[in-house]
């Protein structure tokens, strides 16, 4: 028997209240899976692109580790 039939059978046997929390909790898996296979997105690209003569990659890295200690 292959997995998928045996576990319709075995939520077939549970009480209706207990089928409905399976049910939920293969739709928060499925939500999950599709949560992690969503490609980034870049809206933010360019926001601090104003600022890109006044500081260097090197400035924001110091200030960063002044900020962390």
């Amino acid at each position: 028997m292959d997995l998928a039939k045996e576990i319709i059978e075995l939520v077939a046997g549970l009480p209706p209240e207990s089928q409905q929390r399976v049910r939920e909790f293969v739709e928060a898996l499925i939500a999950k899976q599709q949560h992690r296979r969503a490609s980034p997105r870049f809206d933010w690209s360019g926001a601090l692109s104003d600022l890109r003569e006044k500081y260097t990659s090197v400035d924001l890295q110091h200030q960063i580790s002044r900020w962390r200690s």
